[in-house]
């Protein structure tokens, strides 16, 4: 991550996505292919967006000023101290920062290197794709206050439990010796030197920090913008196109099945944290489990490409072969919790 005097980081997104492109395809289908749903599809997704404005306002301006103040830099004292309150504080702060995965390749590199447990740094990793002030802003605008809450305890439980196993089997071969020969410290942020300084909370005072926070507001609106256009239209074509029957019994009902199904197919469907939200709304209006709604937010948003991505770059596959199993088991718990308490 950049410092906040150099250039500003970018938001969290996927590399080339081509959400804008993606939009005007789907469109031109349903265009041609179905001349009638075209006005109902483009008034969905317009209702949908102007709807979640206001949180999407909110999460813009959470997020530059979380990123002008220099926020980050409180994020190097969670792994200090005790092994337990580390991964505790790290799984926290995780689900609770506004900073993508990429962004703290070279921090997390660097603590790797000099010793420091992997319990915390793994319990960072699994809480930080799943939550942070715009992804909760976003959320509770369409699913639902509880939803959005429930699946930030979620993250932070996840991050818990990989931290606390990886401190258990810390010993075992799995676990020893974790980082790659000549690890990766770049990302797509382009970070250099993470997380130095101390916060300017009256970033305003400074100029170069008001020009971050106004590059910052403007790339992460444009960038919810363009996901979220694509996610609603992607929303109104499943709603009208895939038959609720198919949705109900493949997703729904009660059990373990269908929260199982939700986790494993999260991985491969997922276009990003914000994106999905929409794509959720609907398969619940369709007949999915709640239970399975929450496995599915979960394991996807762990293995999604930029949190993937930020783990890979690091560790060996054992390592990262434990943290898509802790992903994985953590995203079916949540499961089962949240349909019990839906």
């Amino acid at each position: 991550m950049t410092e906040t005097t150099q250039r500003p980081p970018r938001p969290r997104r996927l590399p080339n996505s081509g959400a804008w492109g993606a939009t005007v395809i789907l469109l031109a289908l349903v265009g041609v292919l179905d001349p009638g749903a075209f006005g109902t599809t483009v008034l969905f997704a317009a209702k949908a967006l102007l709807h979640t404005a206001p949180f999407i306002l909110f999460a813009v301006l959470a997020v530059a000023y979380l990123k002008a103040s220099g926020a980050e830099t409180l994020l190097a004292k969670a792994f200090s101290g005790n092994p337990a309150r580390m991964i505790v504080m790290a799984a926290l702060l995780g689900g609770l920062s506004p900073f993508c995965s990429c962004e703290v390749i070279p921090f997390i590199a660097a603590l790797l290197a000099v010793g420091a447990p992997l319990g915390a740094v793994m319990a960072f990793w699994l809480a930080s794709p799943l939550m942070d002030p715009a992804m909760f802003a976003i959320t509770s605008g369409t699913l639902g206050w509880e939803f959005a809450i429930a699946k930030t305890l979620s993250a932070i439980g996840l991050g818990i439990l990989g931290g606390f196993g990886a401190l258990l089997f810390a010993k075992t071969p799995v676990f020893s010796d974790p980082l790659r020969k000549r690890p990766a410290v770049g990302g797509c942020c382009g970070a250099k030197a993470p997380f130095s300084g101390t916060p300017v909370w009256r970033f305003w005072q400074q100029d170069d920090r008001r020009q971050m926070f106004q590059t910052t507001a403007l790339e992460n609106a444009l960038f919810l913008l363009k996901w979220l256009t694509l996610a609603y239209v992607i929303e109104a074509m499943m709603l009208r196109y895939i038959p609720a029957e198919l949705i109900a019994n493949l997703l729904g009902g009660t059990g373990l099945w269908p929260i199982f199904l939700g986790a494993l197919v999260g991985a491969p469907a997922y276009l990003n944290g914000y994106a999905a939200v929409p794509l959720v709304d609907a398969l619940l209006a369709q007949g999915m489990a709640p239970g399975a709604a929450m496995s599915f937010v979960i394991a996807g948003g762990v293995s999604s490409i930029p949190a993937a991505i930020a783990v890979w770059a690091l560790v060996k596959p054992k390592i990262f072969g434990a943290y898509l199993a802790f992903a994985l088991v953590g995203a079916v718990l949540a499961g089962l919790i949240w349909q019990v308490i839906a």
